[in-house]
């Protein structure tokens, strides 16, 4: 069986460093290592759903629509994707700006992480940009809000086709008032809040209340909320020693829409949990796809 998924949002360069610590103010540090990587959460989310066709009899194909231009250093980027077989629709090929880099900084013993980054507010698509057969034999859509207006339309042409849409809902963006009425799967961060809400009780309400029948809302190491078709409870996230945590939350969705294709969500939103768990105990977003 074959599944094709669209992911839609940021595509960076991420350049990751594993340190003993962040530096200070006028400090200088030598990193212990390093990995340069195509990233941003849709981008991730790609490759995790393309690698994951390896667990099972099935094949997965990740379609990565974003801007990736035609920069000197989008080489590495294409470079990246095409290694983990992620095809790419640039909406914009011929700008010559550089894409948006990161900078990460993983601290050794603790496996958390310090970010500096641009996102995608400097290099926003038209929905003019989009293809017209960008949803041909397509079985599931991620979208995560830094491409706002194509990932509106996107999700209303995916809608129309009944194509299940999955959000990754990191932190709130304009614009995802008008996207959320039309999704079918939200799976937020607990830092998701929209307008006027201040606890997780009130984001699962305003969540409910624009019509998404599945919700869940990640806690990092700790149990996923759920809210599935008006039933709640958690789900448990596999304990594990962490050696690096960046990137699990895009690895998780990417996961999240290879078992959801296969599995009910509950069972989904675990056998994710499992997989963005496992992929902490190696540093950057690739070596756990190694092991």
């Amino acid at each position: 069986m074959t599944h094709h998924g669209l992911f839609v949002g940021l595509v960076t360069l991420d350049l990751i460093y594993l340190a003993q610590s962040p530096p200070k103010n006028n400090q200088k540090i030598v990193a212990t290592d390093y990995i340069v990587a195509a990233g941003g959460p849709a981008t991730n989310a790609a490759i995790a759903f393309s690698h994951l066709d390896s667990t099972d009899k099935t094949q997965n194909f990740s379609t990565l629509l974003g801007i990736v231009g035609s920069h000197p250093l989008t080489q590495l980027i294409r470079g990246d994707l095409q290694k983990y077989r992620v095809a790419i629709n640039d909406l914009d090929s011929t700008t010559k700006n550089p894409p948006p880099v990161s900078s990460i900084i993983v601290t050794q013993a603790s496996g958390e992480r310090a970010v500096v980054s641009i996102n995608a507010v400097k290099t926003q698509a038209d929905r003019e940009a989009i293809p017209p057969e960008i949803l041909q034999n397509i079985d599931i859509v991620l979208i995560d809000g830094h491409q706002m207006a194509v990932g509106i339309e996107i999700a209303q042409m995916a809608k129309a086709k009944n194509i299940p849409i999955v959000i990754d809902g990191g932190s709130w963006k304009h614009g995802f008032d008008k996207l959320l009425p039309l999704v079918d799967y939200a799976i937020c961060s607990a830092n998701f809040y929209p307008p006027n809400c201040h606890t997780q009780e009130d984001m699962l309400a305003y969540l409910t209340q624009v019509g998404i029948s599945h919700i869940a809302i990640t806690h990092g190491e700790k149990p996923i909320q759920y809210l599935t078709l008006g039933t709640n409870g958690i789900v448990n996230v596999p304990k594990t020693q962490a050696i690096d945590t960046l990137g699990a939350g895009d690895i998780f969705h990417g996961a999240f829409c290879h078992y959801i294709l296969r599995e009910n969500f509950i069972s989904a939103l675990a056998s994710a949990a499992k997989i963005a768990a496992f992929s902490c105990q190696f540093f950057g977003t690739r070596r756990w796809m190694e092991s």
